[in-house]
């Protein structure tokens, strides 16, 4: 390489010498050859193509999707002492008018382009004027429809630059693909014979780790894990608007320094916050997923997914604003089945091909939540990359599933690919193994087959969990062509032949984690809390109901106590805090256990609720207010529920939390309209003596007296009103 080159390294960019492959890259650019980069995010994809723009004469034009990324870019560039505009929509005619004088001059080395803006003719012609010295098309995967952020614009970009000078050099970078995506763009932009660049997905910096999403319990995981990890820099991805504002607020509320960040912010609004993130005013970014594409943040410390994305390229490009500076990134996902669907549900507008893709992309996106496999080795070999050994850094290698003997299993799931021709895809391979019968079944003649059934006795879940792990250990592979189909490799043929013992492991079943949480009459969440402490807090519960002649469920609930044990909270302002106790309940029952939770948080020396008691925001305040104000004036319940246009159900679940947070609420208007005294005195001495005041328990125990759900749920809320607060 021209000694030049490297001094334009250590001059303009402050790089004594390359990283990885960009010495290569750039040697290929500046030899005037169409080249292809794949190199993860953070791996120096952008001086691969700024470098070979600064040394050749003429401007090199830069394709790119966001708006956001070429702002960054070009401050960068101009801080490096680079002249480089940006040509998009949110310049005025004034500004492109410059920016064309300014190219046309030949001062400008790198001119970023939006696609929309490169389809107008007017950039055409103007470009056509121009000495372009090469085209860099950024964020190449979104050439293809398998990318996981296709764009259709994309696909013209080959014409459009045909038309701008016949011999262009062109380089595509993109930070992921997968084999298919890859053999998309190079069709696309007819660069097959383009010099392939493709460097090493694994981020070894990065840990992942995927949790079960549980309604309320995985905000109070958030709030505790940001505040344990103060002062670093964190991003958070929602997928809607409305849930960014929702987690940012919360944050805040918590003392939190975080900001949303999404499409729908005034323009201004999101630049600023955007600012304040790179700037470290602000420690959290809550987004959508249209943050962070080329920000170049290095110090990420953390990526947390409060929803599922997309696809798995989409979550790999996310979870790689993680630790770009080598140093730890942690990458969490918060995960549920329900999720899932509801994005498939999005997708049913969408064209026939487009859907299934969708689906697809969803699919692979479920099995890596459940699968408890090494997420590295599966997020590598869904880019193609093949890796050995387990990495030992994710939440998979630190605490592993449950172990079976695959040998069996692995070669009914090899002959069944093998049998049906390598033409069908996982869902039907599936069928055939567990021998289910349709006509698609009997049309193609595969119930005819010696591996029809063979798996009969054993769920769909285990099958599917069998071949996934068939297929990370290379002996069933994707077919390219065809998306979606699976085929049998050389090594799997030869395993049929002479098969060996083989080490699997069941998947993470969060459905039924999620299952078991929601039949709790009221939400216990996951087991995070200090079990000791617990037991401390239950006795406690009993003296002081013991001296107060009510059963203890009546002065704090279970989960109240859990809450207690986790968060510690040691003042009456955040005891209060805690779920289902209010101000109320604090005042006369909480100094007692206040005074448990300060010796025990002293003798322990405890981090307290101080830093992590979890405040809302707030929204859900103005129907609590409604609720007491018409309970006030004695209006039915069912009209109420009319009134705030919510069912009977959420008016009692709204009514309960009231309560249960230490508010009196008196219904005896309503009650008396429904049931007699008789029928009041039997729920009475039930609920008196009772060890809970768990509907279903009450349910089975008064089935002779034949009470409705309803007459029950609204009885106990007389019954705790009175007697707790």
């Amino acid at each position: 390489m021209d000694q030049s080159v490297k001094e334009n390294l250590k001059e303009i960019f402050g790089f004594s010498q390359f990283r990885g492959n960009q010495e290569a890259i750039v040697d290929n650019i500046l030899g005037g050859s169409n080249t292809f980069v794949i190199m993860p995010t953070g791996a120096g994809k952008s001086l691969c193509y700024q470098l070979p723009a600064v040394i050749k004469d003429g401007t090199a034009v830069v394709i790119s999707p966001l708006i956001a990324l070429m702002k960054n870019q070009v401050d960068q560039l101009n801080a490096f002492g680079i002249n480089a505009y940006f040509l998009n929509s949110t310049l005025n005619k004034s500004e492109t008018t410059k920016v064309k004088k300014e190219v046309l001059a030949g001062k400008t080395k790198l001119l970023y382009v939006a696609p929309e803006s490169l389809t107008k003719e007017e950039n055409v012609l103007f470009l056509k004027e121009a000495n372009i010295s090469f085209v860099a098309i950024d964020e190449a995967h979104c050439i293809s429809e398998w990318g996981h952020d296709f764009r259709p614009e994309y696909r013209r970009i080959k014409s459009i630059i045909a038309q701008i000078g016949e011999k262009l050099p062109i380089i595509a970078l993109t930070a992921t693909a997968t084999p298919k995506v890859q053999q998309d763009i190079q069709r696309n932009l007819q660069m097959e014979e383009a010099d392939l660049f493709k460097s090493s997905f694994n981020r070894t910096n990065l840990y992942y780790e995927v949790r079960p999403k549980v309604k309320n319990e995985t905000k109070k995981q958030i709030i505790k894990y940001i505040k344990s990890h103060k002062g670093k820099s964190g991003i958070i991805y929602c997928l809607s608007r409305k849930k960014v504002e929702e987690i940012a607020s919360l944050l805040k509320v918590n003392g939190i320094n975080a900001a949303p960040y999404h499409a729908g912010l005034d323009q201004s609004v999101r630049i600023k916050n955007q600012d304040d993130f790179l700037n470290e005013e602000l420690d959290v970014i809550v987004a959508t997923i249209a943050f962070g594409m080329g920000i170049d943040k290095p110090d990420v410390r953390y990526v947390i997914h409060y929803d599922v994305p997309k696809s798995l390229e989409g979550y790999y490009q996310e979870t790689g604003r993680a630790g770009r500076d080598g140093l730890e990134g942690h990458c969490l996902m918060f995960y549920r089945y329900e999720d899932i669907v509801k994005l498939d549900k999005f997708n049913k507008d969408k064209p026939v091909t487009e859907r299934e893709n969708a689906k697809v992309l969803l699919q692979e996106m479920a099995a890596y939540a459940e699968s408890s496999v090494c997420r590295r080795k599966t997020l590598l070999h869904y880019f193609g990359e093949y890796m050995e050994k387990d990495c030992g850094f994710c939440d998979n290698c630190k605490h592993p599933n449950e172990k079976f003997e695959g040998k069996d299993y692995l070669v009914s799931a090899i002959k069944a690919v093998k049998e049906t021709n390598n033409r069908f895809n996982i869902e039907h391979i599936v069928k055939v193994i567990r021998g289910e019968q349709n006509d698609y079944m009997k049309s193609y003649g595969h119930d005819k087959l010696s591996i029809f059934g063979v798996g009969s006795e054993e769920d769909e879940r285990l099958w599917k969990t069998i071949i996934r792990q068939a297929m990370i250990n290379d002996f069933i592979e994707k077919d390219i062509e065809n998306y979606g189909v699976i085929k049998v490799t050389a090594k799997g043929l030869d395993y049929i032949k002479e098969p060996y013992s083989i080490s699997m492991s069941k998947d993470h079943d969060f459905e039924k984690m999620l299952l078991a949480e929601a039949n709790d009459d009221i939400s216990n969440g996951a087991k995070a809390y200090d079990e000791k402490l617990f037991e401390l807090l239950k006795a406690e519960r009993k003296k002081v109901a013991k001296s107060k002649g009510l059963p203890p469920y009546v002065i704090f609930q279970d989960p109240s106590l859990e809450e207690m044990a986790t968060v510690y909270p040691t003042t009456r302002d955040e005891l209060a805090q805690i779920n289902g106790v209010g101000m109320g309940k604090v005042t006369k029952f909480g100094s007692s256990f206040l005074k448990l939770i300060e010796n025990y948080v002293e003798e322990n020396d405890i981090m307290t609720a101080s830093d992590v008691v979890v405040k809302t925001a707030g929204s859900r305040s103005k129907v609590k207010i409604s609720i007491i104000q018409q309970v006030d004036r004695k209006i039915d319940l069912d009209e109420i529920a009319e009134n705030l246009n919510i069912s009977m159900a959420e008016l009692l679940q709204e009514i309960e939390q009231i309560i249960y947070s230490g508010t009196k609420l008196n219904i005896n208007y309503y009650i008396e309209n429904i049931m007699d005294e008789e029928r009041e005195d039997i729920l009475h001495d039930y609920f008196m003596t009772a060890e809970t005041d768990n509907i279903k328990s009450a349910l089975s125990e008064l089935e002779d007296e034949d009470f409705a759900e309803e007459e029950i749920r609204v009885y106990r809320v007389k019954f705790i009103s009175e007697h707790a607060n």
